[in-house]
């Protein structure tokens, strides 16, 4: 599988902000993704060491649409929790970060 199609988007939530703050990052990843795929695509695009991988499998649940009110089942997410070595941080989870990156560009 490849290293872009390993991760999906970051979980930025105020829950997953304060968990930055310990080390911990959240991700969206695919579902066929193993651990050793996202530690691998996570070092590779954030350039950073990676200790421990969690990952868990959030089922879609059932929502009622339109005026018949159809059932439609929401798809299924696998979220991965990525504990970085000690010190180390992704800068996208930092706030102001990305505007302190593009002025050290410049």
């Amino acid at each position: 599988m490849a290293d872009k199609n390993v991760i999906i988007s970051p979980i930025i939530t105020e829950k997953s902000m304060k968990a930055s703050e310990g080390g911990k990052y959240s991700f969206v990843v695919a579902v066929s993704a193993s651990k050793t795929a996202i530690k691998q695509a996570v070092e590779d695009l954030f350039k950073v060491n990676v200790i421990r991988v969690q990952t868990s499998i959030l089922k879609g649940r059932q929502k009622r649409n339109g005026p018949r009110r159809i059932e439609v089942t929401e798809s299924s997410l696998k979220k991965a929790i990525v504990k970085l070595k000690k010190g180390e941080k992704i800068g996208l989870f930092e706030p102001g970060a990305e505007e302190a990156e593009k002025k050290e560009k410049k």
